[in-house]
């Protein structure tokens, strides 16, 4: 192993849990099951700011595609993780990504006790134990529940109670959560379900809007392009809502 790994750089103190469904995960660049690996400038590596969380639960240099050992049954590409962590990175210090998102999951498989929400649990307890802060929850998820009536009528209850189970367990009751307001979904029911996810209104929770952000052919997943802009929507939301800001000093 890296002797690097024992470096003091490698216990990131902001964390940020990348979680939800296939677009956090990340499909961009990822054709017939294949990603064509490109990486845009503003998802470069940096190894000495950026860094995530294995699926052994050990920090690394992040690079994409992020979540390639946790969504590992798809092929994952570019997400918005990688642009994020670099957009906000001159303003904090070391950042710790934590991949929890799976494609294809609907809410009630994010609910308190099933696997994906304890696996959640696990890793953000792990980050925490390297020395970590848990700064923000960054969530897009929504597109599978677009597919029934009773899963848009029950998604804004069960969007509240899952931020409200993940304070709680990880003891973090003003814990920061951004989640992304779907692009795209069954036309049935999509407005229903960004209706209800704009409709959360707890603290510390924000919402920002994919909508409008260019998808692929198959009319579900972001283009590359779009998950490096969505990166930076979600950096600007945090800059503006959630970072500790400097101080101002008087001109003499």
């Amino acid at each position: 192993m890296d002797s690097t790994l024992e470096n003091v750089a490698y216990s990131p103190k902001n964390v940020f849990i990348l979680s939800g469904q296939s677009n956090m995960a990340g499909r961009g660049g990822v054709e017939k099951h294949h990603w064509d690996g490109i990486v845009p400038n503003e998802c470069h590596p940096d190894a000495s700011r950026i860094f995530r969380l294995s699926a052994h639960l050990h920090y690394e240099v992040a690079c994409e595609p992020l979540h390639h050992d946790i969504d590992a049954k798809k092929t994952c590409g570019v997400g918005p993780g990688m642009s994020f962590a670099n957009a906000i990175k001159d303003q904090v210090e070391a950042i710790g990504l934590v991949p929890c998102a799976v494609g294809g999951t609907a809410i009630k498989e994010w609910a308190h006790g099933q696997h994906l929400y304890v696996n959640m649990v696990k890793r953000a307890r792990a980050a925490m134990s390297h020395g970590g802060e848990i700064k923000a929850l960054l969530w897009y998820q929504g597109e599978s529940d677009a597919l029934s009536q009773h899963c848009v009528y029950t998604y804004k209850a069960n969007m509240e109670k899952l931020i409200h189970d993940i304070r709680a367990d990880l003891h973090l009751p003003s814990l920061p959560i951004i989640q992304v307001a779907i692009a795209s979904g069954d036309e049935k029911y999509i407005e229903k379900i960004r209706e209800a996810q704009k409709a959360i209104d707890l603290p510390n929770v924000v919402c920002v809007d994919a909508m409008g952000l260019q998808l692929k052919g198959d009319n579900l997943h972001l283009t590359t392009e779009s998950q490096v802009k969505l990166g930076q929507m979600l950096a600007d939301a945090y800059l503006t809502h959630f970072a500790p800001q400097e101080p101002c000093v008087a001109s003499s």
